[in-house]
């Protein structure tokens, strides 16, 4: 959510404020503002709502030319999408931006209101502004009022300031919402994603939690959350494959989607043998403390609750270990039961997810055995944070609905299974050397549900006149029908809901008519039968049905069924198959909506507040 941009510099600023904004679009956002000290030796502001392009206009007929700025894409949480409510905000001579959400700020703006202070907006971050200016009186430089202003600060919090009065500096300030520095030869940078800094450094900082910066043109200084100085390992990024390029696609998203085999090759590589999971492929710890787990626990938000849930059919049904499922804003405000011996794993895409992050800090005052992070992003707050690590290999992913990072997700869920299996001894005889063949021949069979593109963006036409729609599946294919769900509602705007196929007799069958497409996903499984009978009951009701169905599983085209023949797979792997042609059916309905593919209203790529 949100996108924070700062640059000290001996050059202009405002263009390169600019392309950060515009690198941080994929992460959603309603409004865009930039403040610059200007070469007049002025502090100025230009805000505007709606997309970067529109303040880009703004800035051609008023140009702000100066060495130090901060700029915003904002994410409404306090007060509506418009011009007074974005960032940055001023207090006197100081700008503030902010990412995150302050819980006290009710408090602390009658407080500020009793010492004079006028509010111009509806935000918890004009507090902030209106408290740094306040400490100000007492403490004459920026960093010291910055340390004292965020002692009286709760919540989440990315900070970047400026001031008139002090121009040679950004000031920054992090918790629970991430922020890097990027360094440049004589010019410094700050953002909320090292994305936003790629057109003008490639070496990084990563402000831990609880650090305070001082940002200048020849220097960094930062101070731990204790107030202590300490020093940031400098990292070069040199990861090429990251560039924002749609290439030959219409949509960030179909390009992503079109992905999925490159992206699970990589997830796989160096992490199979000839016929085992490379158990040191989760960390140099991994074998010692995977022998130890009797339990495992998944925390999760969204998509990445979604595959946390597959991933409980396959420790259970595989591995033979009790598995429990919960999503993270919920799992962090209820009283957890501990189980003996329990594994914490975390999925994350970014690896920032506020909840998640939240949920894992938790964890660590509960007494689980390790924590394992499944995650995109090898320098997040969550890798960093985790006992054990596997990245899972996919690439930015710029679209705010996940598509690929789902896909490696579950892939790096099940080598977690095989691995947990194999050190536990718990896996049948042979299956082991089986799927990991299969998961060899994984990205052949999802470059074949790709080829089904063109066959999917017909079925597409069914759902232009359509606004609701329910989802079925059984067994693993129930998360893998919420996905479905999940992502058509995202995209397209229409009212989507999923159920497992055998509840539809106890309440959502009231829902179903010719009106009411259903969409179902049937692998020739044990539980194939029965889905059969489930979906006559759709049928006898006249509700059409779209089927994705295994070429073996008998299933042929009649009035109000259409029958979309998938490759076969081992019934183990289908449902990452099965997302393939879920991804696509929302695409293609979307772009028959003309909605914003892949910047859906109201939503963000990176959810840092809760």
């Amino acid at each position: 959510m949100c996108g924070i941009v700062g640059a000290v510099a001996e050059r202009n600023v405002t263009a390169i404020l600019l392309e950060g904004l515009k690198r941080l679009e994929y992460r959603g956002y309603d409004s865009a503002g930039v403040a610059v000290f200007t070469n007049a030796g002025k502090l100025e502001r230009m805000r505007r709502p709606g997309k970067v392009a529109e303040l880009e206009q703004a800035l051609l007929g008023e140009p702000l030319v100066g060495r130090l700025g901060i700029a915003h894409t904002r994410w409404a949480t306090h007060g509506a999408p418009c011009e007074r409510n974005a960032h940055p905000h001023f207090s006197g001579d100081l700008a503030v931006v902010h990412n995150g959400i302050i819980e006290n700020h009710e408090v602390l703006r009658e407080q500020l209101k009793g010492l004079g202070y006028v509010f111009t907006s509806d935000t918890d971050t004009e507090v902030i502004a209106h408290l740094l200016n306040h400490k100000l009186k007492d403490h004459s430089d920026l960093t010291t009022a910055l340390k004292a202003t965020v002692k009286e600060l709760h919540g989440a919090y990315g900070l970047a300031v400026i001031s008139a009065s002090q121009p040679d500096r950004v000031v920054a300030a992090r918790s629970g919402s991430p922020l890097v520095i990027g360094l440049g030869l004589g010019e410094n940078f700050l953002a909320s994603d090292q994305l936003a800094l790629r057109q003008v450094t490639d070496r990084f900082m990563y402000l831990e939690e609880g650090d305070i910066a001082d940002i200048r043109r020849e220097s960094v200084s930062i101070w731990d959350v204790d107030g202590n100085p300490v020093e940031r390992e400098a990292v070069q990024y040199r990861d090429g494959a990251e560039a924002a390029d749609k290439g030959e696609f219409r949509h960030f998203m179909l390009k992503e989607i079109h992905e999925q085999p490159s992206v699970v090759q990589r997830t796989l590589e160096g992490r199979l043998s000839q016929n085992q999971v490379l158990v040191n492929a989760f960390g140099p710890q991994a074998a010692e403390l995977f022998a130890k787990v009797r339990n495992v626990q998944i925390v999760a938000c969204g998509t990445s609750y979604h595959a946390g849930m597959v991933a409980r059919y396959w420790l259970e049904e595989l591995a033979g270990i009790p598995c429990q499922v919960e999503v993270a804003s919920e799992f962090r405000y209820r009283k957890v039961v501990v189980q003996p011996d329990t594994l914490f794993v975390t999925i994350s895409q970014s690896g920032e997810t506020a909840d998640t992050l939240a949920a894992l800090r938790n964890a660590k005052e509960l007494g689980f055995l390790a924590s394992l992070a499944i995650c995109n992003v090898s320098i997040s707050s969550l890798v960093r944070e985790s006992d054990l690590t596997l990245l899972t290999q996919a690439g930015r992913e710029i679209g705010v609905a996940s598509t690929k990072a789902f896909t490696t997700q579950l892939v790096g869920l099940l080598l977690l299974t095989l691995s947990l299996g194999q050190v536990r001894g718990t896996l049948a005889a042979g299956v082991e050397a089986t799927l990991v063949e299969e998961l060899r021949r994984l990205p052949t069979r999802l470059g074949e549900a790709l080829a089904m593109d063109s066959t999917v963006e017909k079925v597409a036409e069914l759902f232009a006149d359509k606004n609701h729609t329910l989802f079925l599946g059984r067994g693993a294919q129930y998360p893998v029908a919420m996905e479905g769900s999940l992502k058509l509602k995202e995209i397209s705007y229409i009212h989507a809901e999923a159920y497992p196929a055998g509840e539809l007799k106890h309440g959502p069958l009231a829902l179903v008519d010719d009106d009411m497409p259903v969409v179902t996903v049937a692998p020739n499984n044990e539980l194939l039968e029965k889905l059969k009978s489930n979906l006559q009951e759709v049928r006898a009701r006249g509700g059409q049905l779209i089927v994705f169905a295994d070429e073996k599983a008998g299933m042929v085209n009649g009035e109000g069924t259409h029958v979309i023949n998938m490759p076969h797979i081992h019934d183990t792997l289908s449902p990452i198959l099965y997302t393939i042609p879920l991804q696509l059916l929302s695409y293609y309905v979307a772009v028959l909506k003309g909605t914003d593919v892949d910047q859906p209203r109201n939503l963000a790529k990176s959810v840092t507040v809760e």
